[in-house]
């Protein structure tokens, strides 16, 4: 009997899985730093020739499209990647973000913009951001999922850093038709190039714990059939879903206001032409905030993380609504820190709510899952943003010039999210009931 073990024993051991979990991770950030184009536009927005005639609404109106066709993508990108992989759908992404990019340079009208800017790259971001995270979260035991998103997500933060001052050389030397044809060009072959790296696990496979004995995750990883997960259908009846949607609108929404106005802010409020400069400080913050928010949640908690976040954003708020010419606020340094801070508290977000969604809904369906909670951020940066431009156009309110009442608005929307948010917790989760036979399981 013991030889007849030994010798099956060869046959029944599952081998070991490669983990590629640090390649993707890397791949889904380099990703994201190209599709983080979208943070560029309060730079091209203030450098829009006064003889293409746009006004204050029309001047919003391709960022704002942009947010929302981005936030509606997520939901079939989501399902598709789940489905075909990431590597499809993120090489999609990038033909559309290009091709967006090239058609834009044709055209001086707002129209063309919303089209090439607004509907065709936004829709190319909402398929490279869907299958950036999920393929990376799954090589990963659960303990990192915060820090692990956060990494992945950053990217698209930071992209800010570069593309900002890019942007400001180019646009000043090659006006704008030539600057955004180069990246159009630029980003499609990166993000392609790039999505060949993403790679999920195999079905049901299951990721060492942190500290397992001084082995590799890929020496100790194995595949089991998955537990848990709720399908999009059964997401959408758990009232934590409509709770967290109705936080992610208040802390993506009050963050992508001000990324999408900042340049203006800074020029017009506060009497400063570095609007450039702010832009990056805020991409630095929103990138490093996302691995920091990530890397805190994991061990404080996602609800106190996110808590924290939301009051130390409308404290920031705030703080910026008061940075008016002549003030003591309205420096160099000080504007700085408050773009820092806002763009690592809106950057918080992007890193949570996907660790939230895998914490409370699973990984099997996580793609589709976070799609439909990411309906929330274009929803909350398309509302905000064009408020905000309605307000400064004087179409809204009396207060022409001015962005009070919209700060305002963001902040009260900012206090409700950091009530609520102690009232959640998970929802209850049915276990599966079937039990893959080996031949899936092993698959």
């Amino acid at each position: 009997m013991s030889s007849n073990a030994s010798q099956l024993a060869p046959l029944l051991s599952t081998p070991p899985v490669k983990n590629f979990g640090w390649s993707v991770t890397f791949a889904g950030m380099g990703i994201n730093l190209a599709l983080g184009v979208l943070y560029s536009w309060s730079v091209i927005k203030k450098d829009i020739p006064a003889e293409w005639n746009w006004n204050g609404v029309e001047k919003m109106l391709p960022y704002a499209l942009a947010c929302l066709v981005f936030s509606i993508v997520m939901v079939p990108a989501g399902r598709m990647q789940d489905k075909f992989g990431p590597r499809l759908v993120a090489s999609i992404g990038g033909i559309l973000v290009g091709a967006g990019l090239v058609l834009t340079c044709f055209t001086t009208s707002a129209i063309g913009y919303m089209i090439g800017f607004g509907l065709l790259a936004g829709a190319g971001i909402g398929f490279g951001y869907a299958s950036a995270t999920p393929p990376a979260v799954k090589w990963f035991p659960k303990q990192r999922t915060g820090l692990i998103a956060g990494i992945v997500v950053s990217g698209f933060g930071l992209a800010g850093v570069y593309v900002s001052p890019l942007l400001n050389w180019m646009i000043a030397d090659y006006g704008i038709p030539t600057t955004v044809l180069i990246l159009g060009i630029g980003f499609l072959f990166v993000v392609v190039a790039l999505a060949q790296l993403l790679k999920s696990p195999p079905a049901g496979y299951v990721p060492a714990a942190p500290h397992s004995g001084g082995k590799s995750p890929s020496a100790t990883a194995s595949v089991s059939p998955p537990k848990g997960d709720m399908t999009p259908k059964e997401m959408l009846v758990t009232w934590q879903f409509w709770i967290l949607w109705f936080m992610y609108i208040c802390g993506a929404g009050a963050g992508l206001m001000i990324i999408s106005s900042l340049a203006e802010i800074a020029k017009v409020q506060a009497g400063l032409s570095l609007g450039f400069l702010l832009v990056a400080i805020l991409a630095i913050g929103n990138g490093g905030g996302r691995i920091v928010a990530g890397m805190v949640s994991d061990r404080i908690g996602r609800k106190a993380t996110l808590r924290i976040c939301f009051v130390l954003q409308a404290i920031m708020l705030l703080v910026l609504n008061a940075a008016n010419k002549g003030s003591a606020i309205a420096t160099v340094p000080i504007l700085c820190l408050i773009s820092a801070l806002i763009g690592a508290n809106y950057g918080a977000n992007l890193a949570i709510f996907p660790a939230i969604t895998k914490d409370y809904y699973g990984l099997k369906h996580f793609g589709m899952n976070y799609g439909l909670i990411f309906t929330a951020w274009g929803v909350g940066g398309c509302t905000l943003s064009v408020i905000a431009g309605l307000i400064y156009s004087g179409y809204i309110g009396n207060r022409k010039g001015s962005f009070e009442f919209a700060y305002y608005t963001a902040v009260a929307m900012l206090i409700m999210a950091a009530i609520i948010v102690s009232f959640v917790r998970p929802p209850h989760r049915k276990q599966a009931n079937a039990i893959e036979s080996p031949a899936v399981a092993h698959a």
